[in-house]
């Protein structure tokens, strides 16, 4: 029974190198190691009325990490984009602390992104087009948040996990009540170029001029797959989301979610593919589908957004990436469509 219990946990972990949230890790034993990225953007917007011309920073994020003896590291991100969160200002994006002493089970606390889905999981220096899904961004909120992290595996294991008991208040603001969420992700890879996911998020709240009995409710289920293969790189994600009481509306990277008070089912899915050139060159198309009320009689409420575009590589720091959206209203189209053109730098 023994060798049997070794040789699975041998499968599972070999080779494990897990980097905590998606994020990287520090390069070295010991120091600190200085890291960022900056994405200048050109928005062009094909509105009603007068189009819309705007140049800006997408994100401008510097941060520092490192190791402390013995198997400890930190993170530390800050947001500096004057287009961001409240204004032209800094603010603190991710801050946690990591106990890596066992490869198959480190722990996080701090604040983070939450373990849920595809898109949200990848970082924003790697994301394949310039925006995330309209539902990512509303389903996922709050995209950041403090808490205690639980995680292991990596790619090149059968499974990769991970579980966060968190405020379920968002980045930097404060729990009010004895309510936490609890998010978690699970990734299994039975061959090396395929790979499908799991995902949840159970929480409650209560805000301040309600009881204990009257607590909002949130729920998310996600499923998504990863197929790549030939040079062809194909994902596909899906998020169901139930709240009761009251939800969010907008949101991601950045942004400040709204809340509505009411009760809503919501459901949105995406299928993205490209193709990796011999030119450091990845023409790419995303469809994202988004359902914003799943009770509600017809399909007026549907939202259809086709991407397209191409991401293109200078070096393994550098890159441009060119993105049409074409936005289809199902209760009548309105002019919406966006161009973007963003730069990319990471050091």
């Amino acid at each position: 029974m023994r060798k049997i219990l070794f040789i699975i946990t041998a499968v599972l972990f070999i080779g494990y190198t897990a980097n905590a949230q998606g994020c990287a890790e520090p390069a070295s034993e010991d120091g600190v190691n200085v890291f960022g990225y900056l994405q200048t953007q050109y928005d062009y917007g094909f509105t009603e009325g007068d189009n819309t011309s705007s140049f800006g920073f997408n994100r401008a994020r510097v941060g520092v990490m490192g190791n402390i003896p013995y198997d400890f590291s930190y993170y530390v991100l800050l947001e500096t984009s004057p287009f961001k969160k409240d204004g032209p200002k800094a603010y603190l994006l991710d801050a946690f602390v990591t106990y890596s002493r066992f490869p198959f089970l480190k722990v996080s606390m701090g604040s983070f992104k939450s373990p849920f889905g595809q898109e949200l999981s990848t970082p924003c220096n790697a994301l394949y087009t310039i925006n995330r899904s309209k539902f990512v961004n509303e389903l996922t909120a709050p995209d950041r948040d403090m808490g205690l992290m639980l995680l292991g595996g990596a790619d090149t294991t059968l499974f990769q996990y991970s579980v966060a008991y968190m405020n379920g208040t968002g980045l930097l603001v404060a729990d009010k009540d004895k309510y936490k969420d609890l998010v978690g992700r699970l990734i299994v890879h039975p061959i090396d170029w395929f790979q499908f996911a799991g995902s949840f998020r159970l929480g409650k709240s209560v805000s301040s001029d309600e009881t204990v009995e009257d607590a909002d409710e949130r729920k998310r289920f996600g499923a998504d797959f990863q197929i790549e293969k030939f040079g062809f790189l194909v994902q596909g994600e899906y998020i169901w989301a139930e709240d009761k009481g009251s939800y969010l509306v907008g949101g991601g990277c950045g942004g400040d979610p709204e809340l509505v008070q009411g009760s809503v089912k919501r459901q949105g899915l995406s299928i993205m593919a490209l193709y990796n050139t011999p030119w450091n060159l990845q023409p790419v198309i995303k469809y994202e589908n988004y359902d914003d009320d799943i009770d509600f009689d017809g399909y007026n409420n549907y939202e259809h957004v086709t991407t397209i575009g191409f991401n293109y590589f200078f070096n393994e720091w550098t890159r441009l990436q060119v993105n049409y959206e074409y936005k289809a209203e199902w209760a009548g189209e309105v002019d919406n469509d966006m161009l973007m053109v963003q730069l990319q730098v990471k050091f």
